[in-house]
């Protein structure tokens, strides 16, 4: 295996020049690339990369993968940079769509265990008529009609229901208790009700531009307009439970698509129709605060799709969201592929 690798990176070496080839739907190209194309990519800390690989290579099944990822167990820091560029190939994947970067956290909540004056907003557990249904009750229905109540379906309870509905969004998220020990909460299920952004329904009243629409925008609103902010997130009726996660030590990240966890600054959530889960991705990312860094796609997200399109995980707490929160950027990410795979979606006749 290790053989044919070499004789294919060797090959590639040859031929140097980037190579297209249209998928079979006619509307996805995909543009090998040598790594001199790569803006930046000297100046990274590969080493960093290959640890956060390191996290979840175990887990993939294809053959090709568990030979890369015993190889890369056996590197060393400084020979990181070697091992991505001997091993792998960048491909670039295009699907028509302009690229798009955003970001996202983990948010960090102040709960209780207990109902209380001050913590009265439930983080629930999934109710079990609701995973036997593909369609369950809107979020108003579940809030308010009672049929959640006295169930003990409660997690814990916080104290702000808009970051709550944020946390939804998130879909995981500490909630730190009232003695300084944090539950951790992660994804536990949906009510079946497809998402409605409420930062466009702001923009659809005319309240904001859509330009001036951010996360913090939208918190700093609600409560300013606590009886018009209710009804706007209303809007939304879909509606996220949870779990409890106990097995993930407190200095690791969230668990990503993967069950492992992800790793700030260096995990991104893909479209896996486009990007395996468990490859390198270079990243170009453009704006105003430029970023070029090799990550690991181990996450998804239900508003991640498109082979340009990626959601860039930058921590935990209200920092991290801020940051987060300002992202929507364009550039570009290249996919790396075991060297055989990359030249595998070349047409036979190239």
């Amino acid at each position: 295996m290790i053989g044919a690798l070499r004789a294919a990176f060797r090959a590639a070496a040859i031929i140097g020049a980037a190579m297209t080839a249209s998928g079979a739907s006619g509307e996805t190209a995909y543009s090998i690339l040598n790594f001199s194309q790569l803006d930046g990519w000297d100046r990274d800390n590969h080493a960093e990369a290959l640890e956060v690989f390191l996290g979840t290579c175990p887990d993939l099944d294809d053959p090709d993968w568990q030979s890369l990822c015993a190889l890369a167990q056996s590197q060393t820091p400084a020979g990181a940079k070697q091992f991505f560029e001997l091993f792998f190939r960048p491909v670039l994947i295009e699907d028509g769509a302009d690229p798009l970067f955003t970001g996202y956290f983990e948010p960090e909540l102040q709960g209780s265990r207990y109902r209380t004056d001050r913590f009265r907003y439930p983080v629930y557990k999934m109710p079990n008529e609701a995973r036997q249904t593909n369609l369950w009750l809107p979020r108003r229905d579940i809030l308010t009609s009672g049929v959640m109540d006295g169930r003990g379906l409660e997690i814990a309870w916080v104290d702000d229901p808009v970051e709550l509905f944020f946390l939804q969004i998130q879909g995981s998220g500490r909630i730190k208790m009232p003695d300084g020990a944090s539950v951790r909460v992660g994804y536990g299920g949906a009510n079946g009700h497809p998402y409605k952004s409420v930062g466009a329904e702001m923009v659809r009243r005319g309240i904001y531009k859509a330009h001036q629409v951010s996360a913090q925008v939208i918190k700093a609103w609600v409560r300013r307009n606590p009886m018009a902010g209710h009804e706007l997130l209303m809007h939304n009726p879909s509606y996220v439970f949870f779990r409890e996660v106990k097995k993930v030590h407190p200095s690791k990240g969230p668990l990503g698509a993967m069950n492992r966890s992800v790793t700030a600054m260096r995990s991104i959530a893909v479209d896996p129709k486009y990007t395996p889960l468990g490859a390198p991705v270079w990243v170009e990312k453009d704006g105003a605060e430029p970023m070029r860094r090799l990550m690991i796609a181990q996450d998804t997200g239900s508003a991640i799709k498109g082979a340009q399109r990626a959601d860039i995980f930058f921590g935990t707490g209200d920092g991290a969201g801020e940051a987060a929160g300002r992202l929507r950027d364009p550039g570009r990410m290249i996919v790396f592929l075991p060297i055989q795979r990359a030249y595998a979606m070349l047409p036979e006749d190239f």
